[in-house]
């Protein structure tokens, strides 16, 4: 174990990036192989507009994984955070640094952005995609993204994880995002087992339907038991799901200069009730 945890506490950004261009490569290669939708668009058209916002993704995550550092220092040699307050084995306390990461950092994070008028506006343009497919996981406005770097940052300064501990968290979230997204199609079997406990790429799907209650549902990343526990849990046949949002275009989903203004564009028809 102890020899993990090390692999992942001294991982160098390039084996980071191999892993985001892995889970990309194996989403691409499901969605051709098990098509959830024949969907009608450039697949290389799409992927650039959307990996615009993975540029931006990436450089603010540098930024925020600077700091994650000082953090994981300060509460190291303090002994400050929820992890300290237990003696447990590093596999049990990996699992609890997970799971409460999840829960605050995913799962709240994701319900704020929609529960606060404010934040919606930047996040409406994750969900104004159209053609949602492996790379729409990736479409975050930087805005968005700052908030939810914001948001991991004060969930790891409460738990007090360590950095290897962390990065196996981020590593986690790269592959459900990857494929929770992915147009593709598990035998429903599988996915409604799976969907027991974990994000499903069916049970994702509802979270993009174009209008609410939908839209307001399913709100989890890695774990589904929190919508679950909270009640924001939909799941049904993927099929009956249309994708986009009804407060934005769906013909300037792919208009990258369109996307990134969206949340400061005059008139009120981004806030919600």
């Amino acid at each position: 174990m102890d020899s993990f945890l090390f692999f992942f506490e001294q991982m160098p950004t390039w084996q980071k990036l191999f892993w985001v261009m892995t889970c990309l490569g194996l989403s691409w290669i499901l969605e051709a192989r098990l098509p959830l939708a024949q969907l009608q668009y450039r697949k290389w058209h799409h992927a650039g507009a959307n990996f615009v916002f993975l540029g931006t993704t990436l450089s603010i995550n540098a930024a925020f994984s600077a700091l994650a550092l000082g953090v994981v220092a300060w509460t190291g040699t303090t002994e400050f955070g929820l992890l300290h307050l237990f003696e447990l084995p590093n596999i049990l306390e990996m699992l609890a640094a997970i799971i409460i990461l999840d829960f605050t950092a995913q799962y709240f994070a994701h319900w704020l952005m929609h529960r606060v008028k404010f934040l919606w506006r930047f996040h409406v343009v994750h969900h104004s995609d159209t053609k949602v497919d492996a790379t729409t996981g990736t479409r975050l406005h930087p805005g968005d993204f700052f908030v939810r770097e914001s948001v991991a940052l004060i969930a790891l300064t409460l738990t007090g994880a360590t950095l290897a501990y962390y990065v196996v968290y981020r590593i986690t979230t790269i592959f459900f995002t990857f494929v929770t997204h992915a147009n593709i199609s598990l035998p429903g079997w599988l996915d409604a087992s799976l969907s027991f406990v974990f994000v499903t790429p069916n049970m994702h799907k509802f979270h993009h339907h174009f209008e609410r209650p939908w839209t307001d549902t399913n709100f989890g990343g890695i774990l589904s038991i929190w919508d679950r526990l909270f009640g924001t849990l939909v799941y049904g046949d993927p099929n009956d799901v249309i994708y986009g949002v009804d407060v934005a275009d769906p013909v300037l989903d792919e208009h990258v200069l369109h996307q990134m203004s969206l949340p400061f564009r005059a008139g009120s028809e981004l806030d919600r009730d």
